[in-house]
């Protein structure tokens, strides 16, 4: 799908949410919470914002998880079948939003960004050290993963979230490994998302083109940070983005009226 005549403030306008939307993912994951309402906002059709979102969405997790495996912070060979897990999921799930009402997404996203900001906040769970696994690394893979990859593909925002989520609650990981692995597991569901919406044509270009830019910068300095950053101030960049992305979008719906 294309849109022509773009003003140059609207661009510069998404060229910047990128940015802070690719910082926002690669340090705590639920970039797109950002950028989804956003693109929506900018008056892109529902379906074309979701493909646009993870076509831009994609060049950030790629950045990063590039960086991720050449720095050696997480290891290829176990990260392997996560991916291919969580491109699985979301597969079916670009392949399941084509035959759905898109309407459902002005209720869903206040959903979304309601509940990572209270589990962030209530969760017991998000501290530096490691805990206990709670679930094997089969069922992990074979449940966990793919569900939020078909999330993923179906909707998308908060996901890099949920699988940093599932790392510290279901593996026992540490929140800093787990981030950097949901990186990896993000970008698979990216391109499996972006290669169902390129083939449905669900794709605004000169947007996709100008926000990849900005995911690029914004990855890129957040990799740099993310190993250096206290968790704790991990907790409270999610929480301040979901609750200003709420009050924002529930403003721009006219739900405050």
């Amino acid at each position: 799908m294309e849109i022509a005549n773009f003003s140059i403030e609207l661009l510069s306008f998404l060229f910047i949410i990128a940015i802070i939307a690719g910082l926002i993912d690669t340090l705590a994951g639920g970039g797109g919470l950002i950028s989804l309402p956003a693109l929506i906002l900018a008056g892109i059709p529902p379906l074309a914002a979701l493909g646009t979102n993870k076509l831009q969405g994609s060049m950030g997790t790629a950045t990063a998880t590039y960086l991720m495996f050449k720095n050696r912070r997480i290891n290829y060979q176990e990260s392997k079948p996560l991916m291919q897990a969580a491109f699985i999921g979301a597969v079916l799930g670009a392949i399941g939003v084509q035959f759905i009402n898109t309407d459902v997404l002005s209720f869903i996203i206040p959903i979304v960004l309601l509940f990572i900001a209270v589990y962030f906040i209530a969760s017991p769970l998000m501290k530096k050290r490691q805990n206990k696994s709670l679930l094997s690394s089969r069922n992990y893979k074979n449940i966990i993963v793919p569900t939020i990859g078909f999330y993923d593909g179906m909707f998308g925002p908060g996901t890099g979230s949920f699988f940093a989520l599932a790392g510290v609650s279901c593996r026992g990981h540490d929140l800093i490994t787990s981030t950097a692995i949901a990186k990896s597991l993000n970008f698979s569901t990216n391109i499996a998302s972006v290669i169902i919406f390129v083939a449905a044509g669900h794709i605004v270009w000169i947007i996709g083109a100008v926000m990849i830019l900005g995911q690029l910068i914004g990855a890129y300095i957040g990799v740099h940070f993310l190993f250096k950053i206290n968790p704790a101030y991990l907790r409270i960049i999610v929480v301040i983005m979901s609750t200003s992305m709420l009050i924002k979008y529930s403003y721009s719906m006219g739900w405050f009226n």
